[in-house]
């Protein structure tokens, strides 16, 4: 069975290419300008990779305009070897002191930490997008807390810093306490736990549990985001999973995971992030989270740039025919505690016929494309950055892309 169709491609493509002539005329420029929110940033001295300097800011979009100092910085370890740059952005009150403000922006959440994803390593600046929005699909909403989500969300932004432009950026907000709704400390007691993989270690691949020290922020390649306040560090119940995952027996591990583990929140980041084909959010690039001491660990994920054919540098993956997995989910695997393998193919099997089936998906990434060719924006990015991207050749090579890996997994899938 083939997902793609090749007469609704090619009835696309026939409008595409008219679509394509039409802006190079000129008949969409007027729409250019106006058709995300627009950031303006002044920055009277270079911006570093930290600490964040002073700078000023300005937002537009259709419900009118907000100005505000920031404080802002370079983000990234990869991407701060591009031309065009990442930032992360704090809004302060003035100039002269730290205290922050919080703002809304773009029908995402009111608050005074922003990202600004330069999206320059994904060639049809849709990867990340597409997504975070299948995720929250998926795993949406956050009912142990009000306006809680399971991730953080993004939507597009035109950026100009100082007066130049600077291309399609993603505006995302922070995964945080806020943001997954986890539970305040109460007193000294610690409640809800946000950890961040932030490079390939044993902790974060599951491997090995080492040695901690209470004091320190960074352990075998996490950081805790929350809590830590004044050197005062809260790694034990983290290591204590890890420990457990690598080193209890097959009688321990099937009877207790389904306690420190939430279940169904892994069958579905394993099933995601197979399907994204991820190669980077295994031992990194993800955030383990518990919302109160009792509750088990769940997965948010994170970084989602390197994905669908492409690693994260923007460069293309051969082949559409490799399972991914780590060393807390190999044990999931071979020893299928909790029927975990049988979960695996049932969940696969309903959300291939509804949320990842073929349509669904390509629908979402031909209409971005769609968008992003309709506002001009491939065009005003070659512009400012000269990469020389054949758009209509990286679509068609995504979209095929996708029929193939559907139809892999669904002979993955069925042989569990």
């Amino acid at each position: 069975m083939m997902y793609l169709c090749d007469m609704q491609l090619s009835g696309f493509k026939f409008a595409l290419v008219i679509l394509l002539t039409l802006s190079s005329l000129g008949v969409w420029s007027q729409t250019s300008s106006s058709t995300f929110p627009v950031i303006k940033i002044t920055a009277t001295e270079d911006i570093p990779n930290e600490p964040k300097v002073m700078a000023q800011l300005s937002y537009s979009d259709a419900n009118g305009t907000i100005e505000s100092k920031i404080g802002i910085e370079l983000r990234g370890n990869t991407a701060l070897k591009f031309p065009k740059k990442s930032y992360d952005l704090e809004f302060r009150l003035d100039s002269l002191q730290d205290e922050s403000q919080d703002f809304t922006l773009a029908g995402l959440r009111n608050d005074d930490d922003w990202i600004l994803n330069s999206l320059y390593n994904q060639p049809l600046m849709l990867r990340s997008q597409v997504a975070t929005d299948l995720w929250l699909q998926l795993r949406g909403k956050n009912a142990a807390s009000k306006n809680a989500m399971f991730a953080a969300r993004q939507t597009y932004v035109e950026v100009y810093l100082n007066d130049k432009y600077q291309g399609l950026y993603g505006l995302m907000e922070q995964v945080d306490r806020k943001q997954l709704g986890v539970m305040k400390m109460t007193g000294d007691t610690v409640q809800g736990q946000i950890f961040k993989a932030n490079a390939t270690d044993l902790a974060t691949s599951f491997k090995e549990s080492p040695e901690f020290k209470n004091a320190l922020p960074n352990w075998a390649g996490f950081q805790m985001k929350y809590p830590y306040e004044n050197f005062d560090a809260h790694w034990n119940d983290l290591a204590d999973f890890v420990k457990f995952v690598s080193t209890s027996s097959s009688k321990e591990f099937a009877a207790e995971i389904s306690a420190k583990l939430d279940i169904d929140n892994a069958v579905d980041y394993y099933i995601f992030m197979n399907l994204l084909h991820a190669t980077d959010n295994w031992s990194k690039n993800y955030f383990l989270a518990k919302q109160s001491k009792d509750s088990p660990f769940y997965f948010v994920p994170w970084d989602l740039d390197g994905v669908m054919g492409n690693f994260g540098d923007g460069m293309r993956i051969k082949g559409t025919d490799k399972v991914f997995s780590n060393g807390l989910f190999d044990r999931l695997l071979s020893e299928n505690p909790e029927n975990f393998k049988g979960r695996l193919k049932d969940r696969w099997n309903e959300l291939h016929a509804t949320t990842l089936s073929y349509p669904k998906i390509n629908d979402q990434i031909r209409d971005t494309f769609f968008l992003l060719t309709k506002s001009s924006m491939y065009e005003r990015e070659e512009e400012a950055w000269n990469q020389g991207r054949d758009h209509l050749e990286e679509f068609k090579f995504l979209t095929n892309w996708l029929s193939a890996r559907l139809l892999f997994l669904d002979d993955y899938f069925e042989g569990l």
